[in-house]
């Protein structure tokens, strides 16, 4: 079932749960997670890059709306970390039903008013749009970008910027990266700086970097507002480590129905750990009631 991100988040939200939003390199990430999501009954989104985009053509979101559609769970496809209108744009037209834009390095006035357009535009087609306040760090090897330094989210600001926006999602940033820590400072999330901007912004919050975190500071975060927590590199790292044992133990296959399956169980059993943990599993009965 395809939804806009909206209408997904906002049952998330009142019920103390996150949505996962999961980013796919190929078809073989967009079977692990609606697979992962019907054994689990839960909620989740698809999520692409515009690396990712590029890297897979504007085609292949025709296979992932209609995988969506005949899912057995409520499925949202959305664009990460849109840079600029023009990649809204393209979303848009693609058949996305949620967009980020990602204004997080222009000045406030300018992040006010880039994303004050996407709404405009988005919402005037039924789709839900994300914006992002203060930068989330990026680790070694990610491709999805990020600050050297994080910038944390002000609670006072991110209050007048949904209020002057009208936004659907709001991601911050409270401690979390992109990529791995494997040669960074492990992360340390600010509960209480999360606690404040709940109290002052009604709409679901979004948690980027969701890989490598301490569970038990993750477990928290979804009772003070994150209805949305991203996952990539828990997932991709998975999938490519057992993809290359296989490989090394039979270096003649070369056939993919031999080579992925192994690779696509290992990722799977990564998402439905973390869907467990984000208390989205069990949870989509709550969309056909």
């Amino acid at each position: 079932m395809l939804m806009n991100m909206k209408d997904l988040l906002e049952v998330a939200y009142k019920n103390n749960f996150a949505v996962g939003s999961y980013n796919v390199a190929n078809s073989e990430f967009v079977r692990v997670i609606i697979e992962a999501a019907e054994e689990q009954n839960a909620p989740a989104i698809i999520q692409i890059h515009p690396n990712e985009v590029a890297l897979l053509g504007n085609d292949f979101i025709t296979y992932v709306r209609e995988a969506c559609r005949n899912a057995k769970v409520p499925m949202v496809i959305h664009l990460d970390h849109g840079g600029s209108i023009e990649d809204v744009m393209t979303a848009i037209r693609n058949g996305f039903t949620s967009v980020m834009i990602d204004a997080s390095h222009a000045s406030f006035e300018d992040n006010i008013a880039i994303s004050k357009e996407v709404v405009k535009l988005a919402h005037s087609v039924n789709v839900s749009v994300e914006a992002e306040l203060g930068t989330i760090g990026s680790n070694e090897g990610s491709s999805e970008g990020g600050a050297d330094e994080i910038l944390f989210t002000d609670a006072d600001d991110a209050k007048t910027f949904v209020e002057q926006t009208g936004i659907d999602t709001l991601a911050i940033a409270i401690g979390t990266s992109h990529g791995q820590y494997k040669h960074a400072r492990q992360p340390e999330l600010k509960l209480d700086l999360l606690e404040e901007i709940n109290q002052k912004v009604d709409i679901p919050l979004v948690l980027h970097g969701g890989s490598d975190n301490k569970d038990e500071e993750i477990s928290q975060t979804y009772l003070h507002g994150v209805a949305k927590i991203n996952l990539s590199t828990d997932m991709k790292n998975a999938f490519f480590k057992e993809m290359r044992r296989f490989l090394i133990e039979n270096d003649t296959a070369y056939e993919p129905d031999v080579i992925m399956p192994s690779a696509r169980k290992a990722a799977k059993e990564v998402v439905k750990k973390k869907m467990d943990l984000f208390n989205s599993t069990n949870q989509a009965h709550h969309y056909f009631s």
